[in-house]
C-alpha cells in the first residue's frame, strides 16, 4: 500500500513541474530568441534488491532494481530557429543557422545568447556594444566591441562583418559567432544565455552562420503544441490525485478492519 502512495505521489510532484515547465515557455511566448523547453521522466528504479531465487552473492546479476513511480530525467532545449521579425534598426542582429553571439558577464567570463538586440553604451572609456542587460559584446579575439567615435552609420555584414563608417573614415571589426558540438549540454546562465560545459564541449567558430541586420529571432515556442501538452499534463496530474485517493481509502479500510 505505501508504494501505491509512492507512485501517486511521485506522479504529481512531476506532473506539478511539468506544468511549471510549460507555463514558463507559455510566458516566454514573446521573448527575444527564447528556446522551448521539455521535461522528460524515467522510471524511478533506486533501490537494489535481491532476487529470491538466487544466493545471496556481490555478483550483480544476483540483483535487481526496484523503485515507486518516476523521476525527472532532464529539461531538453529545443535549439530550433525562430522566426524573423523585421525592425529595420541596425543594432538589432539575427543568426540565420546554428550559432550564438558571444558576451561578457559581470565576471569577466565568457556566456552565450541568441539574442541579438543590441544597444550602445556611452562610457569613460569610449562607447560599447552591449546586449539589453548591458553585458558587452565580445569580438572574435574575445575584445570589447567598441565603436569609434568617428562612426555615424553602421553596417553588419553575412559573415558578421561590422563596418563603422564615416564620410571620410571606415573601420571594421568581426562578431564573435559560435557553436557547440552537443548544443544540448549548455548550461543556462539566465536571460536566454548559456554557458559552455563538459558536456557541450568546447565553443567552435560557426562558419555556417549568416548574420542578418535589422531583425530580430522571436521566440520558437509552439504555443498550440504547448496548451496540448498542458492538457495531458493536467490529466495525468488528475489520474495521479485520483490513485492517491484510492490509496488511501484502501489504507483507511485495511485499518479499520475488526477480527
Amino acid at each position: 500500500m505505501y508504494e501505491a502512495v509512492m507512485i501517486a505521489a511521485t506522479g504529481l510532484q512531476n506532473q506539478q513541474r511539468r506544468l511549471d515547465t510549460i507555463a514558463n515557455n507559455v510566458s516566454n511566448v514573446n521573448t527575444t530568441a527564447y528556446k522551448n523547453s521539455r521535461l522528460d521522466f524515467k522510471d524511478a528504479l533506486y533501490t537494489a534488491g535481491l532476487v529470491p531465487a538466487r544466493p545471496r552473492t556481490p555478483e550483480p546479476e544476483g540483483n535487481q532494481q526496484k523503485g515507486h513511480g518516476v523521476m525527472v530525467a532532464g529539461i531538453t532545449k529545443d535549439y530550433k530557429q525562430g522566426s524573423v521579425i523585421r525592425t529595420d534598426r541596425d543594432l538589432d542582429l539575427a543568426i540565420e543557422g546554428e550559432g550564438f553571439f558571444a558576451l561578457e558577464d559581470t565576471d569577466g567570463n565568457t556566456i552565450y545568447t541568441r539574442n541579438g538586440c543590441f544597444n550602445l553604451s556611452v562610457e569613460i572609456d569610449g562607447v560599447f556594444l552591449v546586449n539589453g542587460n548591458g553585458l558587452y559584446v565580445r569580438d572574435e579575439n574575445d575584445e570589447r566591441i567598441q565603436v569609434p567615435e568617428f562612426a555615424d552609420s553602421i553596417s553588419v555584414s553575412e559573415n558578421g562583418v561590422i563596418v563603422f563608417s564615416s564620410e571620410d573614415e571606415e573601420t571594421t571589426v568581426t562578431l564573435g559567432i559560435y557553436t557547440f558540438r552537443n548544443l544540448m549540454g549548455l548550461m543556462s546562465a539566465g536571460e536566454g544565455n548559456y554557458s559552455e560545459s563538459v558536456a557541450s564541449g568546447e565553443r567552435l567558430p560557426a562558419t555556417e552562420a549568416k548574420i542578418m541586420q535589422g531583425v530580430t529571432e522571436a521566440s520558437n515556442v509552439n504555443l498550440a503544441e504547448e496548451m496540448t501538452r498542458m492538457i495531458r499534463t493536467q490529466r495525468a496530474f488528475s489520474l495521479s490525485s485520483r490513485a492517491l485517493r484510492t490509496a488511501d481509502d484502501m489504507e483507511g479500510i485495511a485499518n479499520n478492519m475488526r477480527r
